[in-house]
């Protein structure tokens, strides 16, 4: 087991948490740190773990791997010092909120010979899987398109997370990233993109009765719907359309469609549900059928954290691990390239690119997971 420091203690720090210490099998927490003192005492006591300042958890030489889990502006700084004190990383998404920062930590990382990781790890479901094995294995045959269409509530988000009005904020970098990832991962890297986004609120009120903030004001500077056309390096054309002016339930469709049938695919941002093949008819008149691909493995619905146990198993094998940084970097240059082509009213290219991550297996995810969390499937695609 690896001894892992956590820095950020907010809300999402007890799902990770809760993963981390009861239900992946390699990770050892031992200590948390947070902007407030007192928020890291009380979380180090709810899971029997040290409160620590952020300088003593990166000086602590038991502690190999930090998880970062502040917002995303406050990633640069911590990720940047945990690596020069020679640990492994892995931050919550986006890894920065520039690409120049992003850049630099990635030069530090390979310099110093450590991993870099980064969310979202959802694109590692056992769905998403299933989905990227068909793919491979022909069942749709030539891939031609895709379609991304995703909707949340961007005025309770705000009201129920003030950091989301911060640098990295905005519904790109909050929510597409979990279906630009998955999208990387199914059909490979991105070369271009035309995108328009735009905020129709910029002020707004908190809505939630029971905050202390209740009917205040307060600015929202972000992006909270986005509409584009995607290429991506293979040739292949779709759409990606990010709606936070909608439902107060997250919903994404997200549809793969290939000259022998379609795959749809659940919401990127959950780690339960199935792939459906829907394979091309006989002729037109002929009735649709659907097939519900088996997974071959079972996670819950919110397994966060999988990304790590996979990284702290290719430290301790050698070997290259999938949720990594120049996936997290590509996929925030497919984001901040979106910006500048709403600016401009241009396609623009992206510049970096990145390997398609390698399957998952069952028998990895058994070696990572405990039997509580995941039920091993023994039915192939």
């Amino acid at each position: 087991m690896m001894k892992i420091g956590v820095v950020g203690t907010g809300a999402i720090s007890d799902v990770f948490l809760t993963n981390m210490i009861h239900s992946y099998k390699n990770t050892e927490v031992v200590a948390c740190c947070a902007r407030h003192p007192e928020h890291a005492a009380a979380k180090a006591k709810k899971y029997g773990i040290r409160a620590a300042t952020t300088e003593e958890l990166l000086a602590d030489p038991d502690i190999e791997v930090v998880v970062v889990l502040t917002g995303p502006d406050a990633h640069y700084d911590i990720i940047r010092r945990a690596l020069l004190a020679g640990k492994h990383v892995y931050t919550e998404k986006t890894m920065t909120v520039t690409l120049s920062e992003s850049a630099e930590l990635i030069r530090l990382a390979d310099e110093r010979n450590l991993y870099l990781g980064s969310a979202p790890d959802t694109f590692l479901s056992p769905a998403f899987q299933a989905a990227k094995e068909a793919i491979a294995e022909g069942k749709i045959g030539e891939v031609t398109s895709f379609q991304i269409n995703a909707t949340r509530n961007m005025d309770v988000l705000t009201s129920l997370s003030p950091y989301l009005c911060q640098p990295g904020g905005g519904v790109c970098q909050d929510y597409g990233v979990y279906f630009l990832t998955v999208l990387v991962n199914m059909l490979g890297p991105i070369d271009r993109v035309m995108a328009v986004l735009q905020n129709p609120s910029v002020r707004r009120v908190n809505c939630l009765p029971g905050s202390p903030r209740f009917g205040e004001e307060y600015d929202y500077p972000n992006d909270s719907q986005a509409d584009a056309i995607i290429g991506t390096e293979s040739g292949v054309m779709g759409t990606f359309s990010i709606n936070g002016e909608s439902l107060i339930k997250d919903i994404g469709y997200f549809n793969i469609y290939g000259r022998e049938g379609l795959i749809r695919l659940p919401n990127a941002n959950e780690f339960t549900g199935h792939a459906v093949l829907v394979p091309q008819v006989k002729d037109y008149f002929s009735p649709v059928e659907e097939i519900v691909l088996p997974n071959k493995y079972s996670l819950p619905e919110n397994a966060r954290g999988i990304g790590i146990s996979e990284m702290v198993d290719a430290i301790e094998s050698g070997r290259d691990h999938r949720a990594n940084k120049e996936l997290a970097y590509h996929v925030l240059d497919v984001i901040l390239a979106m910006e500048r082509s709403s600016e401009s009213g241009q396609f623009v290219h992206v510049e970096s690119t990145c390997r398609m991550p390698e399957l998952l297996s069952a028998e990895l995810v058994a070696k990572l997971v405990s039997d509580e969390m995941c039920n091993i499937a023994t039915t192939p695609i």
